[in-house]
């Protein structure tokens, strides 16, 4: 028996988890991203935690090169190749202002300016049938202008190119031919979807950020290989799943959202196991704050994915686990705006140069100096130790955001540095409210579940702002991404336009092609990671007659047309609050989910090891804590030392490897079965 390893490469830190099948221990590791080369974080990790991947049965990693390579926009040359009459498709978008009201209204800049943008000869017909041929004497002269222009990668995007890809997959295959060492792709490899703006979005996107994947892969796979991996690795996709290299490299999209969701997936099997029907998984890590619902132990995915965000961003067709993000994290930076106003964020000192705190030339007051400031974080302590944190530098930083506002001395410094934590609060209270009170769900019936270095610090004020009852923080929460990578299962997600009224007729086309869809991404599934025993499940893309967006509607395989409009209209009633009876509904899309279990540990396998029978409080020391106005000497629990069935009432702190949970004044918490800290916010 071997070891499964699973890494996740974030904004601030790197973190690895890794599972012995033999000893039936678990070692964790954090090492600062190292931005000019994410491979380096990732193997400073291996090394770090002693692991032999010589013995690894299954390796997966998750990364934010993708997000990363969007947002700083350093991805390849790209060129787009559209139907003739259509290249500024990606300039139109969809015509609508998503800010109405806002005079400075702009959104971001296309990925393929126009110059890098050229038309086929060639048209398809919305049934499919071909109303002008392929131009292929055309298409080599267009191949001999990109050669020349020092294109690196290629996207074909070509009308209705979802109903009959003939054009699209003969343009990609010539091109290949001629330009053998670009990067090509086809909006069809990405998604049989109608919407021609989001397929081309799409491909775009996935030709910007491919080249630089590609090489990510196999800078990768030579230093594991060097290191002794002798088995393929598997890279974290948005869906919730991991999958092969060589489909991520065939669609890298996918990967956009590839750090985050392992945390999600990671939540979702804590909430099966301890029997809770409504969680908030919440992420506050170096960056930014991530949260999304579980409801039932499964988390909803979504299709289409805005790349920096619904108002302004650009869609890509790919399914990605349903999570809002803001700019709340530790790295956070408090800064005042012309008008000498507090805020926080979005803008982030990331690993380099840091937090002023972490003493590598950062300067700027964070989230995380303000909680060094507070007490809440420990300056000796921090990741056990390894990286003791400099309380003078924060302490400069955070007086030097206040000052200018009138606050001095030491308590003006505790309400500037509490302000900091306030307005972060603000922010990631939004995104919560976001996921549930704009959906037509109560917070208060759920219980937040947080990790991430800076989850647990942060957790009970949350809580006490949403009216949330409960918080549960599981064990290692600062490498949590990590340790939901190791439970992930491979999994694929394939969606195709089926454009019909919901009706008995359709149903025996609609399981023809649910059954055709299901049988090629199993054997898929089964191919790319050497997987058995694969499940498929089946979802509807419904709305009804007249609308234009739908909702996903997860449907059993014999379903029948009653049971789907049930399931559809409680969905529907659920989120918007009224359903009009009897109303003509619509087919838009079928989607199939196929699953495999790559055996990964149980949850039991996770659990730390009991408590070392010194319960007290290590330490003490002065806390800030909002309830009570100003600082409380405040036991400081390590982790480790707490038994499952420990109970006390707050003020706490709680260190251990990676973070510290903090308990206001007069919360009762208590450990858990599974080692979880369990908080009761009054």
């Amino acid at each position: 028996m071997g070891s499964l390893v699973a890494a996740d490469t974030g904004g601030t830190f790197t973190d690895l988890a890794a599972f012995d099948r033999e000893t039936g221990t678990v070692v964790y590791s954090k090492s600062l991203t190292t931005y000019d080369d994410l491979v380096t974080g990732v193997m400073d990790c291996i090394t770090k935690a002693g692991v032999d991947l010589r013995r690894a049965e299954l390796v997966k990693f998750g990364t934010t090169l993708v997000i990363n390579t969007f947002v700083q926009r350093n991805g390849s040359k790209t060129a787009l190749i559209a139907t003739e009459g259509h290249r500024d498709i990606l300039e139109i978008r969809r015509g609508n202002r998503t800010v109405p009201f806002d005079r400075h209204f702009e959104r971001e800049p296309v990925l393929v300016e126009r110059d890098l943008r050229f038309e086929a000869r060639e048209r398809m017909a919305a049934d499919g049938s071909v109303v002008q041929p392929l131009d292929e004497a055309r298409l080599r002269e267009l191949a001999q202008t990109l050669q020349a222009a020092g294109i690196e990668s290629i996207a074909v995007s070509f009308l209705n190119s979802y109903i009959n890809s003939a054009h699209e997959e003969r343009a990609v295959s010539l091109l290949r031919e001629l330009l053998p060492d670009h990067y090509i792709i086809a909006g069809s490899e990405l998604t049989r979807e109608w919407y021609e703006y989001e397929r081309t979005s799409t491909a775009a996107a996935n030709a910007y950020v491919g080249p630089k994947l590609r090489d990510y892969v196999r800078r990768l796979d030579d230093r594991l290989r060097a290191s002794g991996l002798a088995r393929p690795f598997l890279l974290m996709a948005s869906n919730g799943g991991v999958i092969s290299v060589e489909r991520a490299q065939q669609q890298p999209g996918i990967l956009v959202e590839s750090g985050p969701v392992g945390g999600c997936i990671g939540a979702a099997v804590y909430a099966r196991e301890l029997g809770l029907p409504n969680v908030i998984a919440f992420d506050m890590g170096g960056t930014t704050a991530k949260c999304a619902l579980i409801e039932n132990g499964q988390f909803e995915v979504k299709s289409p994915y805005y790349v920096g965000g619904i108002e302004r961003g650009f869609p890509v067709r790919h399914a990605v686990l349903d999570i809002v993000e803001v700019g709340a994290g530790g790295g956070s930076i408090a800064w005042l705006d012309p008008q000498d106003r507090l805020r926080v964020g979005p803008q982030s000192a990331g690993s380099t140069p840091g937090p002023a705190a972490y003493g590598r030339g950062g300067t700027a007051a964070t989230i995380t100096d303000a909680n060094l400031v507070l007490g809440r974080v420990g300056a000796t302590s921090f990741l056990g130790g390894e990286m003791p944190l400099d309380l003078p530098a924060a302490t400069e930083a955070v007086r030097r955001v206040g000052e200018p506002l009138g606050f001095t001395g030491s308590d003006g410094l505790d309400e500037v540095a509490h302000g900091i934590l306030a307005l972060g609060t603000i922010t990631m209270a939004s995104a919560i409210k976001e996921i549930t009170i704009e959906r037509g769900l109560d917070p208060r019936q759920f219980v937040l579940f947080a990790f991430g270095g800076g989850g647990p610090l942060h957790a009970s004020t949350l809580a006490k702002e949403l009216q949330i009852p409960e918080v549960i923080v599981p064990p290692e929460p600062g490498i949590f991404s990590a340790l939901g990578m190791l439970l992930a299962d491979a999994r694929i997600d394939e969606t195709q336009t089926f454009l019909r009224p919901l009706e008995p007729a359709v149903l025996p086309d609609m399981e023809t092609a649910f059954r055709s869809m299901a049988q090629a991404i199993a054997a898929a599934l089964t191919r790319e990671v050497g997987a058995s025993g694969v499940t498929v499940g089946r979802s509807l893309h419904l709305r009804f007659k007249g609308q234009r967006h739908f909702v996903r509607t997860a449907i059993a395989d014999d379903a029948d047309i009653a049971a789907i409009r049930k399931t559809f209209e409680d969905i529907y009633r659920q989120r918007y609050g009224y359903v009009e009876p009897n109303s003509p509904i619509e087919i838009v899309s079928l989607s199939v989910t196929a699953l495999a279990d790559l055996n990964g540990p149980a949850l039991d396998q996770l659990r730390p090891p009991a408590g070392l029978g010194r319960a007290g409080a290590a330490t003490t020391r002065a806390v800030y804590f909002q309830e009570a106005g100003k600082r409380v000497d405040t036991p400081v629990f390590k982790r480790a030392d707490l038994p499952p069935g420990f109970a006390a009432v707050g003020p706490a702190v709680i260190e251990e490897y990676g973070t510290s949970t903090v308990v206001a004044p007069g919360d009762p918490f208590s450990i858990g079965r599974l080692g979880e800290i369990r908080i009761q916010c009054a």
